[in-house]
């Protein structure tokens, strides 16, 4: 089991999911996952809920921000002091649509979009310090960015959170990993003609699973969609889906050992 209590600075520490069918999202995922969906009764929550597995937090799930909204899968960076890091994504050439804002003792939330377009959210610990299982089946294990711009990504991200960057050939296209202090905290791919026009840059949750065919039938049959059937990579087996609402992520199975 991979559990945790805190997250490095620069560090993917949480992911939701905004839906525009948050029950009919919760149940799709507790299907697929396993896990259970708790919500916050309290009326300034705004209907946002939790999942957990085993009784560990491992992602939450609420209603889109504004009604027409796609559903989509946000990921969230571990920061020491959310307003410093807004004025660092300014000075960076990002924008901050949603300014700093305290979630009860539980942290402080802000969402940025960086020059390429593609947008990415921040996390100030504290109550909650982030996702209690992560990098194990049912739980996120990878946080990817696709952008039609690598350089101005690499320069706004090393910036804003102190990245570097090694880049390797991944099957003809270049596959950049975000790292902090020398470890691995995250991927970036160009996107290549293969995605339409009308695809925005953005951020890509990958979850853990014990099959990834399994998952791609499941999903499948609970009434979701398929991006990219299952195939390999040089590590695993992945696939990249969509959810009833139409909000994408991707499952990622490890090699037999």
């Amino acid at each position: 089991m991979a559990e945790f209590n805190g997250y490095k600075p620069g560090v993917p520490c949480w992911v939701d999911v905004s839906s525009a069918d948050v029950e009919a999202a919760a149940a799709f995922y507790g299907e697929l996952f396993g896990w259970q969906a708790e919500f916050d009764p309290r009326p300034d929550a705004g209907g946002y809920g939790q999942f957990t597995l085993r009784g560990k937090k491992v992602a939450g799930i609420g209603p889109v921000f504004q009604e027409g909204m796609p559903s989509v899968w946000n990921t969230y960076i571990a920061v020491t002091d959310a307003e410093k890091t807004s004025q660092a994504v300014r000075e960076a050439g990002g924008q901050v649509p949603m300014e700093p804002m305290q979630v009860f003792e539980e942290g402080t939330l802000a969402i940025f979009q960086d020059p390429t377009g593609a947008f990415v959210g921040v996390w100030q610990p504290g109550n909650h310090k982030g996702a209690e299982l992560a990098n194990e089946p049912g739980a996120f294990s990878w946080n990817e960015l696709a952008t039609r711009d690598i350089d101005s990504a690499k320069a706004f991200y090393g910036s804003v959170f102190g990245w570097t960057f090694k880049t390797s050939d991944m099957g003809g296209v270049p596959y950049s990993e975000f790292e902090v202090e020398g470890n691995t905290v995250g991927g970036m791919m160009p996107m290549t003609d293969q995605y339409p026009p009308e695809v925005p840059p953005h951020w890509l949750v990958y979850f853990s699973v014990d099959s990834a065919d399994a998952a791609h039938a499941k999903t499948i049959e609970l009434g979701g969609g398929q991006i990219m059937p299952p195939f390999d990579i040089p590590i695993g087996r992945i696939a990249i889906l969509s959810d009833p609402n139409g909000a994408p992520f991707a499952v990622f199975q490890a090699p037999q050992q």
